[in-house]
């Protein structure tokens, strides 16, 4: 099966105005997205997450490395924009931010067709049936972005990048913003977009537990390098770098009885992007620290079936890690409260 998305050895530096220095926002990632899976992008914030998905769709230009859509090179996507045609898309994290507040839904879900050469009447067709594959009202084409609620504006948001049918969505922080219910029916959503039009996703997000609940891999970013990637079950269940357990051990599970057992806790400050350290950029604050760490920046090493980790020790911090089922027991819960959760009716005037 052909890739949807191949990113090699991806770097991106931002100068600082009136220096010679720059900010190293992201430092050699590589990755590919299968058509119909979901990657997760996860790391705190700073990590360079959004920086890629930026990159990917062409609001921010790489320094080095490439970006491939299928055997498409995005670095020259004016060459191919009849072939790419509106194929990938991004869906912002806020979005009240992200819709025009002068325009109607309408308007602003048929937007993407403009540039792509439809007439009036599939315009108006692939827009009507954008708002109904988002489970909106008809009645919303006419409304404003102000008379709608954060989750119905995220539905919209995603109306518009889905308008043109794309193969793969950027999927920057899509629930952040929202309430627990509307970001479960948000998720909700997400995921039977992609059964019934087998659309991958670049999820990026620091929320760990959505992560792993839409994932089927998971990349783990710090100081914009990936330092870990996999199967989600088995990024979250046994993680073999430091960062991704010690990641992992900060998630509030929704449950008192559901807790996360990891013996790493990192300690001391991030370094800065600026003056990154010479070897492995975890090892000021890794308990697993060898000097070899503070030398050598850990290639990237196979551990299983499509499971990479850049650390000397990982079979140290693996075995640290207690075997733990916690992960799959939140799923197991979610999906039954997910599986509750009934949609909200619009507001009386919108329907």
């Amino acid at each position: 099966m052909s890739a949807v998305l191949t990113i090699d050895n991806l770097y991106k530096r931002f100068p600082i105005a009136g220096s010679t220095q720059v900010v190293q926002a992201i430092n050699g990632v590589s990755l590919t997205i299968e058509p119909g899976e979901t990657l997760g992008l996860v790391g705190e914030s700073g990590s360079g997450k959004t920086t890629v998905g930026r990159c990917i769709v062409g609001l921010v230009e790489p320094t080095a490395g490439t970006i491939r859509f299928h055997d498409t090179d995005l670095a020259q996507r004016q060459q191919h924009k009849s072939r790419l045609g509106g194929k990938i898309q991004f869906v912002f994290q806020e979005p009240n931010e992200s819709l025009d507040p002068r325009m109607k839904i309408g308007d602003t879900i048929s937007e993407p067709l403009l540039p792509l050469k439809y007439d009036r009447e599939t315009r108006r067709r692939r827009t009507a049936d954008a708002l109904n594959l988002v489970r909106l009202h008809p009645d919303l084409l006419d409304a404003y972005p102000s008379e709608l609620s954060s989750g119905q504006q995220q539905r919209v948001g995603i109306a518009r990048a889905m308008v043109t049918e794309p193969e793969l969505v950027i999927l920057d922080e899509p629930t952040s913003a929202l309430d627990p219910t509307a970001r479960a029916e948000i998720i909700d959503l997400l995921r039977r977009i992609q059964r019934e039009r087998n659309t991958a996703y670049l999820f990026i997000s620091h929320d760990l537990s959505t992560v792993r609940f839409i994932s089927h891999r998971v990349a783990v970013m710090y100081l914009g390098m990936i330092v870990e990637q996999g199967s989600a079950e088995t990024v979250f269940n046994r993680p073999q770098h430091p960062y991704s357990s010690g990641l992992l051990s900060s998630v509030m599970l929704p449950h008192p009885h559901l807790k996360i057992e990891s013996s790493v806790s990192l300690k001391g400050e991030i370094p800065s992007p600026i003056d990154l350290p010479k070897g492995c950029f975890l090892a000021s604050r890794c308990p697993f620290v060898i000097d070899r760490c503070r030398q050598e920046m850990p290639p990237a090493e196979t551990v299983g079936e499509r499971h990479t980790v850049h650390c000397f020790r990982h079979d140290d911090v693996a075995a640290s890690v207690p075997a733990s089922d916690t992960f799959n027991v939140f799923m197991n819960e979610a999906e039954r409260i997910l599986g509750r959760a009934k949609p909200r009716r619009l507001a009386p005037s919108l329907q």
